[in-house]
């Protein structure tokens, strides 16, 4: 997401909104002042999340929200890797980094 989405809130509300629609994954904020999400879910949890994610919560002002759908293998892949480093493997639940 781009646009005014940091300092504002914006991770532990699309972590909040995430957790209410049962989507698992996690938020992080970037250098360059954007926020990466990683969502997985039923197509429908994940479909509304995204539409969430375009308003953003109260403060925000989201001007671009780019969607990519990507595998389950790959997903898996990325957070065996991840979990390795952080010495742990839970797939539960949606983590705000």
């Amino acid at each position: 997401m781009r646009g005014r989405v940091q300092g504002v809130g914006f991770r532990a509300s699309a972590a909040h909104e995430a957790r209410r629609l049962g989507v698992g994954g996690w938020v992080r904020n970037l250098p360059d002042g954007s926020v990466e999400l990683e969502a997985r879910g039923t197509p429908a949890a994940v479909d509304a999340l995204v539409t969430w994610l375009g308003q953003g919560p109260r403060g925000a002002r989201v001007t671009a929200v780019e969607a990519h759908e990507v595998s389950t293998a790959e997903i898996a892949e990325t957070e065996d890797e991840i979990q390795d480093r952080l010495g742990g493997n839970d797939r539960d639940g949606f983590e705000i980094r």
